[in-house]
């Protein structure tokens, strides 16, 4: 008698879990935040603000729903970049190849979130500030971020040598999480900056506020670690692909 092949062989079936659950909270998260979670005042300005050449009021806006997916993709894009530096760090102490492809898998799905955080926050701005785009200083530092990210996919692909390709992209990756930090802690030390500040003692989140951006970004951490884990088991699977070819020409 055959055995019957699982339908998961093959696949990483923690990866497939996190990737449902993700997906779950954050669709919860969605809904909760139109059906429980009240509408709120616009971009954080005490009086009326000249903001990219528009006057800004505070007043009740629908476009702040976009907040529930905005803050939790850029806080997952955070931690993702902070699995690149660690991973860095361990590949320039260590130098076992397994760091470096981490390092590079964790970078990918960090960019993956800041383009969705740069795309959210630019309807964001739309909507509440009137502008598409202002040199705001949190706008501006995750800017930067996003070249930094960038620029280290193009570094890769410009030196030939692994050894060497892995020792530079370490250190960049650990340069361009130093970002990071800052792009978390420029509305606080920049008092002129009209962008939210979110994380603080007296954000006054309701619970109706709170439980849907907790569920959403405990669903975007899911949906990013099964990405993760998807996208190393492919990159695994190639090497070994090429090994054997190789082994084979030999």
């Amino acid at each position: 008698m055959t055995e019957k092949k699982h339908p998961l062989r093959g696949l990483d079936s923690a990866a497939v879990v996190l990737l449902a659950i993700g997906a779950v909270l954050t669709t919860v998260a969605f809904v909760l935040s139109f059906v429980s979670a009240p509408l709120v005042y616009g971009a954080a300005v005490d009086a009326p603000a000249l903001i990219g050449g528009q006057m800004v009021t505070n007043k009740l806006l629908l476009s702040q729903k976009i907040f529930y997916f905005h803050m939790p993709v850029a806080v997952t894009s955070f931690v993702a970049l902070l699995f690149t530096a660690i991973f860095g760090a361990l590949f320039l102490v260590r130098r076992e190849r397994r760091y470096d492809l981490r390092a590079k898998v964790a970078t990918e799905i960090a960019l993956v979130f800041i383009l969705m955080t740069m795309v959210s926050g630019e309807f964001w701005e739309r909507f509440e500030w009137g502008v598409w785009w202002t040199w705001e200083p949190r706008l501006t530092t995750y800017f930067i971020l996003m070249l930094l990210v960038i620029g280290y996919f193009i570094l890769r692909g410009a030196v030939d040598d692994p050894e060497r390709r892995a020792v530079f992209a370490s250190v960049f990756g650990i340069i361009a999480f130093i970002d990071v930090p800052i792009c978390f802690l420029v509305t606080r030390l920049v008092p002129t900056s009209v962008h939210p500040v979110i994380l603080r003692t007296d954000s006054g989140l309701g619970p109706m506020m709170l439980l849907p951006l907790m569920l959403s970004l405990v669903g975007m951490f899911c949906i990013a670690f099964g990405l993760y884990r998807f996208r190393l088991r492919e990159q695994r699977l190639r090497e070994r692909l090429e090994a054997l070819k190789e082994g084979l020409e030999d």
